[in-house]
């Protein structure tokens, strides 16, 4: 015992004071040691503060408990007292003193490598460095099968199991794996019903804490990702990735049976039901067979009249939401899609793509009985009415009928009195912009006039 006893002796406090654990990065700063409340009597402070030695091997195990009995006997010895502080008394045992005195970093003061770049502080130098690639940009750790670079190791070797197919980690309630441990905990959720992260605005929880700071755009308006072509500003980096699609051309989700190729992952899924003979939902009043029910129900309001999504700004009713989407671009003036070639914008994508034509030279629709090519299918049916005489669209106040629904607004004029196109010369005004135009030809000399 004798011989353990010197041992211990010679352990130095100052060092056991001045280290932290190195595995916590979460510490408070540096402050006084609460005064010890509990005073052991002599058997435990005998069996407490021994250090303990392996005769077999030689090994010494280092515990708290030692270096507080040292450090009071050496206080006493100096001063001639007792010392008032004693360092937070956890017990824990290491078989080196160096990690000891690692371990003492856990405790109250312990965070000595501080990052001058943001003040952050770390118990270890390594970690220290590691949390400096934050600020260069190092990314030393490559994979060698796609090339992409991490700033940690432990990184990389999460990332790996992408290639590999590794997910080692299992749920034992419904057998879905996962390559990350902390994947499986946010998907036990789903089992638990357990929702810990709350909007402090209006109440909604969620799973992930990702998800709240999702949703909290919504509330603060953020939209800090910004496409560089068009501006157009986005809540979330992902939406403004399928949105650059739009710019890009390109649809990376091809459909293995007919290649047909799309640029959302949902569309291809809609898809692929033509193929498998997925579930049809088919309307009861037309016949009109859907492989969605939303858009059967989208659809059934064609038959109900029903239009719930109402523009603010002029009143317009719409059946989709999508379509109001796409209508109050003409308030907003927003118009996303751009021609690379000329450089003109349009408010939907489809006007791209039969613009496109005008520059490509192509006229896809032709007309089986005289040949006129059209670049849209609209115009050869629109065409197709002088060969079939067709007149679709009746005036309800006198039964005239015409070929074109625009034909019969500017018919409905003559009934109602509108005269919209007005001379900025004399104050006449027209039914027609044409009929506007010749009269100021004839009468001001004017060859041209502005919409």
């Amino acid at each position: 015992m004798a011989f353990i006893k010197e041992e211990s002796e010679d352990v130095k406090i100052k060092e056991a004071f001045r280290v932290k654990h190195e595995d916590t990065e979460e510490q408070t700063d540096l402050m006084p040691l609460k005064e010890e409340r509990i005073v052991p009597n002599e058997t435990e402070e005998k069996e407490q503060y021994e250090t303990h030695h392996d005769f077999k091997t030689g090994a010494e195990s280092f515990s708290w408990p030692q270096i507080k009995e040292t450090f009071s006997q050496k206080t006493a010895h100096k001063t001639g007292t007792k010392s008032n502080f004693t360092p937070f008394h956890c017990e824990k045992s290491f078989d080196e003193h160096g990690n000891l005195k690692v371990h003492m970093r856990v405790h109250p003061g312990g965070k000595t490598f501080t990052c001058q770049q943001c003040g952050n502080s770390f118990t270890q130098k390594v970690n220290l460095n590691r949390h400096m690639r934050i600020h260069t940009g190092d990314k030393p750790y490559t994979c060698p099968q796609c090339g992409k670079s991490f700033d940690q190791h432990g990184n990389l070797k999460v990332h790996m199991r992408i290639h590999t197919g590794g997910k080692p980690f299992t749920c034992q309630q419904c057998g879905k794996s996962f390559n990350r441990k902390g994947d499986l905990n946010d998907h036990m959720r789903v089992h638990t019903g357990k929702k810990p992260f709350t909007c402090q605005q209006c109440g909604k929880s969620f799973t992930q804490k990702v998800n709240l700071n999702r949703h909290m755009r919504i509330h603060t308006g953020d939209k800090s990702h910004i496409c560089p072509e068009c501006g157009k500003s986005f809540d979330q980096l992902g939406n403004l990735k399928v949105h650059m699609r739009v710019h890009t051309g390109e649809k990376p989700y091809t459909c293995k049976q007919c290649g047909v190729s799309f640029t959302h992952e949902g569309n291809l899924y809609r898809h692929m039901r033509i193929h498998t003979g997925g579930k049809s939902f088919t309307c009861q009043q037309c016949g009109k067979i859907f492989n969605r029910r939303g858009n059967l129900n989208d659809h059934m309001r064609v038959h109900t009249g029903e239009s719930p999504f109402t523009c603010q700004q002029c009143g317009k009713s719409f059946t989709q939401k999508v379509n109001l989407n796409r209508h109050m671009r003409i308030h907003t003036g927003d118009k996303p899609y751009t021609c690379p070639e000329c450089g003109k914008s349009f408010y939907q994508h489809g006007y791209l793509k039969v613009h496109m034509r005008v520059h490509t030279g192509e006229n896809r629709f032709n007309c089986q009985q005289c040949g006129i090519s059209f670049i849209k299918k609209g115009f050869l049916n629109r065409h197709m009415r002088i060969h079939t005489e067709e007149k679709p669209y009746t005036c309800p106040q006198c039964g005239e009928s015409f070929d074109l629904h625009e034909s019969l607004k500017v018919h409905m004029r003559v009934h109602i009195g509108e005269s919209p196109f007005i001379c900025q010369q004399c104050g006449k005004s027209f039914t027609q912009k044409g009929n506007l135009n010749r009269h100021m030809r004839k009468l001001h000399g004017i060859f041209s006039t502005q919409t």
